[in-house]
């Protein structure tokens, strides 16, 4: 399945980026690379069931390119392949719940959390990881 996105591993995790274009999906992966994020896949991230979890990955004519606004379409190392923890769906600010109940997205039949993050508040790198290390526990505990 071909979904639009951005998708980072970070320790090995993947987050799937969604947002409109323009909305900074890839500003903020840049941001989580720059605090030591993998590259996965940006603009197009492919999923694959495989033993009953999501795996994504890039695109191979897109693999290990990621568009930086302002300077192009820059190459870099990616990760090939990981597990898919987390979906964050980027949002204006005033759409961010204060307290948010848990929600969940699905794909190809299989259930992940979702969080809504206002991508380009100073903070969403670290939300980001705070959200993917709860999504980690949260998998443990259900394995």
């Amino acid at each position: 399945m071909l979904v639009h996105g951005s998708c980072v591993g970070i320790d090995g995790r993947g987050v799937l980026l969604r947002g409109p274009p323009g909305g900074g999906k890839s500003d903020l992966a840049l941001r989580l690379i720059a605090d030591g994020a993998v590259l996965v896949a940006d603009d197009q991230v492919m999923l694959v069931s495989e033993a009953g979890h999501l795996r994504a990955s890039a695109p191979a004519a897109i693999a290990g390119r990621i568009e930086v606004r302002g300077i192009g379409i820059v190459t870099m190392e990616y990760a090939e392949s990981v597990a898919l923890l987390l979906v964050v769906d980027l949002v204006a600010p005033e759409q961010v719940e204060r307290m948010p109940e848990a929600a969940h997205c699905d794909y190809l039949g299989l259930e992940l959390p979702r969080v809504a993050l206002a991508p380009f508040e100073a903070s969403a790198p670290a939300k980001v990881r705070l959200a993917v290390d709860a999504a980690a526990r949260d998998s443990t505990r259900r394995s």
